[in-house]
């Protein structure tokens, strides 16, 4: 009886046919999914790699930095919730205690040794470590609504955004083209924002802003506020440039204390993924776009720095490893 090349007879080929064609299927749909999954069926479409990738086109590439929030500092403390929260969410870190805490200050922007200037926007990431075991990440900008309400016209604002090497600044042609096509972005506020001007001394400063947030740890703990605004029924939850009128009920949760401040080569902000789905029990995520899509770039950006080598931080604390407050400590 003749034989295959594998050793099979004809018939023993035939009979083994249909889970080969099984197999050969499988492995075509695995094929197809991780393709799909890269972006490789479909280049036009925008995926976090391409997100990331347009950040490092405009800004320029700085290993281990974060490609968006490059410039920042470490900070530590605690979460004091004084209980009013528990009537919002099951969450433990609303329940009447001190939840330890870790964070980053940083500007926006992809340049990690740019020049503090006073209309920067500043952002505050978070990490809650629950006693259980559990964390709650978050992230916060200086502004009262974001400008964009997708990843896709985030992404057209960061192309737009980018400086016309004769200049150093944006193409006005551009950036009026992406105003005309995304109005939403153009807003009014009702109380203009007035940043804070450096004094002369701080002008020659390129890190006013951070050193002054490190005298200011040095001097006592620093101190907010964190309060929850109660949406109620048709308020927009999916379009993050529209902001929730003024009537809403706000509730006082719980007061934020940083007692302590490092650089990132010293802090225990550097290589961590500040993900905004990272959520407790209790806490679930809205139906905002945006949401996803943070979470998702944030992910390959983080994979990426972790795989760089570390530079220095162009934040410097001087002193010991991490400078304490004068008043209050960690427990």
């Amino acid at each position: 009886m003749p034989m295959s090349r594998y050793g099979l007879s004809p018939k023993e080929l035939r009979a083994s046919a249909p889970r080969l064609a099984v197999i050969v299927i499988a492995l075509l749909i695995t094929v197809v999914c991780f393709a799909g999954a890269a972006g490789w069926l479909s280049p036009g479409r925008l995926t976090p790699a391409g997100i990331v990738n347009t950040f490092q086109q405009v800004n320029g590439l700085y290993p281990g930095f974060r490609r968006n929030h490059a410039k920042g500092v470490c900070v530590t403390g605690y979460f004091d919730a004084n209980g009013r929260g528990a009537v919002l969410s099951k969450a433990l870190v609303f329940e009447p205690g001190r939840t330890p805490v870790f964070g980053r200050f940083a500007l926006a922007g992809g340049h990690p040794f740019m020049v503090d200037a006073p209309g920067a926007v500043r952002s505050m990431a978070l990490n809650f470590s629950l006693r259980d075991g559990q964390a709650w990440r978050t992230g916060m900008n200086d502004i009262a609504v974001f400008p964009v309400s997708t990843a896709a016209q985030f992404e057209a604002q960061l192309r737009a955004s980018q400086p016309d090497p004769a200049t150093g600044k944006p193409d006005p042609a551009q950036m009026s083209a992406f105003l005309a096509a995304n109005p939403e972005t153009v807003m009014v506020p009702v109380d203009a924002f007035q940043p804070n001007q450096p004094t002369p001394a701080q002008s020659q400063d390129p890190n006013y802003l951070f050193d002054a947030l490190i005298a200011r740890v040095a001097r006592g703990p620093v101190q907010w506020h964190l309060v929850v605004t109660v949406g109620q029924s048709g308020d927009v939850t999916d379009d993050a440039t529209v902001p929730w009128p003024e009537d809403r009920t706000r509730i006082d949760v719980g007061t934020l204390t940083i007692d302590s401040i490092s650089d990132e080569a010293h802090g225990v902000c550097r290589d961590i993924n500040f993900d905004p789905l990272i959520l407790p029990a209790g806490i679930a995520a809205s139906d905002d776009p945006l949401l996803s899509a943070r979470s998702a770039a944030y992910s390959r950006s983080f994979t990426r720095r972790e795989g760089e080598r570390k530079e220095p931080s162009m934040v410097q604390v001087p002193g010991t490893l991490a400078l304490r407050s004068a008043r209050g400590s960690l427990p």
